[in-house]
């Protein structure tokens, strides 16, 4: 391994023909993401608070935390009206912006549904899914150091779509000033209740109920390292989407791939976080090199480039490797958030991946139109949770239930295959239950 760059940005290199690769490798991906003992011991006791004192305790925390006084939690909701006049009096550009991707998030879950199904066996028996979707939903905004619209849409229109009866909205407004953006993608997403609270304090409110705010059976949404702590502490009294480390990308490009593109795509999950992932794997070594120095040019002109430079030294690379497949492998083993193929065929790489959160096909695809407006769900499984787990979908907020319509017949045939099955485990009851319809009256 070597590091190559100017002053403003380092390039870790890596090269999958070089004997301590495996090792290096696995040093890249290795990630600590477990919780801090500290952050967890506060939101324990925050938790605690809630559960037990309810409304109290949200406007103690509240006003500690956002520094926002308020009489109650009844005045700390976000009418329907509240997010409807936001919605109007945005500029025309973003209103339709907003409504354009809405439409396109809508359209591509729309497609998501499961629905119920049955078969019949020859003795007269029905067996089948009953589909139905979660009665209520929770949705955790982020409102501190930026707001972010698209979040509201990519959590909330996939509960819509699923048929979800009620979707409670929490989003903190430190110091009581309030998004236009984020209330507007609530109407249009189809929020229907909101409130101006955050933090574990709101996790904890939705997770358990207060006098004001009702219990949930399921949060999603990202947050802050204390919002993921109290979305773990409250999983198992309602469920969760998933606990979402910091952003990944992964380019796998060839001669094809324009290396300013390329460069400005690593960039675009750079900058969210010192923490996040940004990781170029080619065999073209010409190319590696090219990337590598229009990213040195075009950091200069970044906002956010200190935080760029501090992702790219700590967790970025740049990896050559044999061939595209070798390409294929690796990105497999890292099992990205966001992957993109930028190479000249697409469609031959992607039987060849496995893993991965979100695949982008081809130049055009960049990663920025998959957070915004494509349409599919921009919520993804992170640090190498790809192995096992989807992208947030309708499929979330749906529930199956299994159904068992057993005809006089079937039970005449089944009962003695139960009967002996049972006795050999030791119950009983579960023997008797089965001979019961086999030696009827």
């Amino acid at each position: 391994m070597n590091a190559t760059g100017s002053a403003a940005l380092v390039i870790r290199r890596l090269d999958a023909a070089a004997p301590t690769f495996d090792r290096e490798l696995a040093a890249l991906v290795a990630f600590e993401t477990g919780q801090d003992p500290a952050i967890d011991a506060t939101v324990a006791g925050i938790v605690a608070d809630v559960r037990a004192r309810g409304d109290a305790a949200v406007l103690d925390y509240t006003a500690r935390f956002d520094r926002l006084q308020a009489a109650s939690v009844a005045a700390l909701e976000i009418t329907a009206a509240d997010m409807a006049a936001a919605f109007a009096g945005l500029p025309p550009a973003q209103r339709a912006a907003l409504e354009l991707a809405a439409a396109r998030v809508r359209s591509y879950h729309e497609r998501q549904k499961l629905a119920s199904w049955s078969y019949r066996d020859p003795d007269g028996s029905e067996y089948g899914q009953q589909v139905t979707p979660l009665d209520r939903v929770g949705v955790y905004v982020p409102g501190g150091k930026a707001a972010y619209p698209s979040s509201v849409l990519m959590n909330v229109i996939p509960a819509h779509v699923a048929g979800v009866a009620e979707i409670v909205m929490v989003v903190p407004t430190p110091d009581g000033t309030r998004n236009p953006l984020v209330l507007a993608a609530a109407h249009l997403a189809g929020v229907s209740r909101a409130f101006t609270i955050g933090g574990a304090q709101a996790v904890a409110a939705l997770a358990y109920g207060t006098a004001t705010i009702p219990a949930v059976d399921k949060i999603c949404g990202p947050g802050n390292a204390y919002v993921a702590a109290a979305k773990r502490r409250v999983f198992g009294a309602v469920g969760i989407d998933m606990v979402a480390g910091v952003s990944e990308i992964l380019v796998i490009a060839d001669a094809s791939a324009r290396p300013d593109w390329v460069a400005m795509d690593l960039f675009s999950q750079a900058e969210h976080d010192e923490l996040a992932q940004a990781i170029l794997v080619s065999p073209d070594a010409a190319l590696l090199d090219a990337v590598a120095a229009s990213a040195a040019r075009l950091i200069e002109a970044m906002p956010r480039r200190a935080i760029i430079a501090a992702s790219f030294a700590g967790r970025g690379a740049f990896i050559r490797v044999r061939d595209l497949g070798e390409a294929c492998a690796v990105s497999n083993r890292i099992a990205p958030e966001h992957l993109e193929l930028a190479v000249a065929d697409p469609d031959a790489l992607l039987p060849r991946i496995r893993h991965a959160g979100a695949i982008f096909m081809g130049h055009e695809a960049s990663e920025a139109l998959g957070d915004y407006c494509a349409g599919p769900n921009h919520v993804l499984p992170t640090g190498r949770t790809a192995r096992f787990s989807s992208p947030l979908g309708v499929y979330d907020f749906q529930k199956r239930s299994s159904v068992l319509k057993v005809s006089r017949a079937a039970a005449q045939t089944l009962g003695p295959v139960a009967a002996t099955l049972a006795d050999g485990e030791g119950l009983p009851a579960h023997a008797r239950s089965a001979r019961f319809r086999v030696e009827r009256d």
